[in-house]
């Protein structure tokens, strides 16, 4: 199961997303603002997600990680289950309410089951271990599917989202926040915290450290991380404990808006430390914002068209002088050459200037061998020869497009050719497309900050800053 960010107010009481649930057993949905068409479709995609969450929960009440939908009988839920997927499984019994699809009183028995089971759950120093079985409740110490060996760890990230879950429910159901209460009652995010050392800040960052191994004495053996970004899911174990008081609030300033200058990152990052609360804190910015701004600068000075006709193709406009230069990829050589042969050798490639780091994205093709097939040794063969250094200076000769495979690049027009040379040193500092289903969606957000820039309507931190928040929820 993939986890999912799920934002909840930081107090002492939790509310579920959009659900809020108003007196015992009867939660209300709250005011949707989309198209009545759009909220159709939501709900559909929300029922059929719980149902899965329904048939991936155990006879015991406890959510399992995943379920095997393999076979040609009835899938399968999996032995093992942690506290993420309990917790997850625990919020969605109460969004399932608080939407309609389950009624209250199936909402109060299913949790009422769940939180018997979790309070039959081992623990130690009062979290819960990462692993058990979804079916009987016992600590996993090899795992089901292999038999390899489990150290049962405290994980800081899983029990947040496990508290998250019971938090909900009890703000659900008043009749299990006794049982809920006294659950948590031991649940001191302190355990995890490594107070702030201003003489030492690396070994005392004032953050929470990634879990522990508790069969060592005392608190157990730490993992050797931190977790010191804020904008990633450790932050709801930050949250609960700042709300609870278990955690000082300094805490919330001592996490990395932005990793520090010098932290290893490609783009190092820019701004000035303030205090805020008394603390000394990184308030920086990446240096993407410096590019957009310059990016930005061609529209506001008048350099670049702000709006350009559908369909516009800038070949055209630079074959008659009135564009002199444009921003543009290796594709559009062998355009400029077929197209407007009168200008070829009046016109040159020249890479972007660059500050401190330059960096593009390499685009092309996927080549797969499809499971079924019946010559998947030709075919891994013929992609093989493709990806090879003959196959790639063959494939450039026969269509121009540049080879992914450097070693392509040692003979022929592609060692000597000038123009050519500059889209290859380019290839040193390009990073592949990055693998992620809903990239389209992401480039879209990004797409949008650089129009609002171009347009005069943002400045381009706070169109980035959007874009960030936007894009935060889109990347798995």
């Amino acid at each position: 199961m993939n986890r999912r960010s799920f934002l909840t107010a930081a107090t002492a009481t939790a509310t579920a997303a959009a659900v809020t649930c108003a007196t015992p057993f009867t939660a209300h949905a709250a005011p949707a603002s989309r198209p009545t068409t759009d909220r159709r479709l939501l709900h559909e995609w929300f029922t059929a997600t719980h149902h899965s969450m329904e048939a991936m929960t155990t006879e015991l009440g406890l959510a399992a990680d995943k379920i095997d939908v393999s076979g040609s009988g009835t899938p399968a839920p999996s032995a093992q289950t942690s506290p993420t997927n309990i917790g997850c499984g625990l919020w969605s019994t109460v969004a399932a309410a608080g939407l309609g699809v389950i009624s209250g009183t199936t909402m109060h028995r299913r949790l009422d089951h769940a939180l018997s089971a979790v309070e039959r759950l081992e623990r130690a120093h009062g979290f819960w271990f990462n692993w058990y079985d979804a079916h009987d409740g016992s600590l996993l110490t090899t795992w089901p599917e292999t038999g390899d060996p489990i150290r049962p760890f405290l994980s800081t990230v899983d029990n947040a989202w496990l508290v998250t879950g019971l938090r909900i429910a009890a703000h659900a159901d008043p009749t299990l926040r006794s049982r809920v209460g006294a659950l948590l009652a031991d649940a001191d995010w302190s355990y995890y915290y490594t107070p702030y050392d201003p003489a030492d800040p690396v070994a005392g960052p004032g953050q929470l450290r990634g879990g522990y191994w508790p069969d060592k004495p005392g608190k157990g053996e730490p993992t050797g991380h931190h977790y010191g970004a804020l904008n990633t899911e450790p932050r709801m174990a930050s949250y609960l404990g700042i709300a609870d008081g278990s955690l000082p609030t300094e805490h919330y300033w001592h996490l990395f808006r932005t990793l520090l200058p010098g932290a290893g990152q490609e783009q190092e990052p820019e701004g000035g430390y303030v205090e805020i609360d008394g603390v000394r804190v990184w308030e920086g910015h990446s240096s993407a914002v410096k590019a957009l701004e310059n990016y930005g600068s061609f529209f506001s000075k008048g350099l670049s068209d702000k709006s350009v006709l559908p369909g516009y193709d800038v070949t055209k406009d630079f074959n008659t002088g009135s564009v002199p230069m444009f921003f543009g990829g290796p594709w559009f050589t062998s355009l400029l050459d077929e197209n407007y042969p009168d200008i070829k050798g009046k016109w040159a490639v020249a890479p972007v200037p660059a500050d401190q780091a330059s960096v593009s994205m390499a685009g092309g093709s996927s080549l797969a061998v499809s499971a079924d097939s019946d010559h998947k040794a030709a075919a891994k063969e013929f992609v093989s020869y493709l990806t090879g250094a003959k196959g790639q200076a063959d494939w450039f000769e026969r269509t121009k497009d540049l080879p992914a495979n450097t070693a392509a690049w040692k003979s022929g027009d592609l060692a000597t050719d000038p123009t050519l040379q500059i889209w290859r040193k380019q290839m040193d500092t390009a990073k592949s497309t990055p693998s992620q289903p809903k990239l389209t969606e992401i480039t879209s957000k990004v797409d949008a900050a650089i129009e609002s820039v171009t347009q005069g309507k943002s400045g381009a931190k706070a169109a980035l800053d959007k874009a960030q928040s936007e894009i935060e929820g889109l990347v798995q």
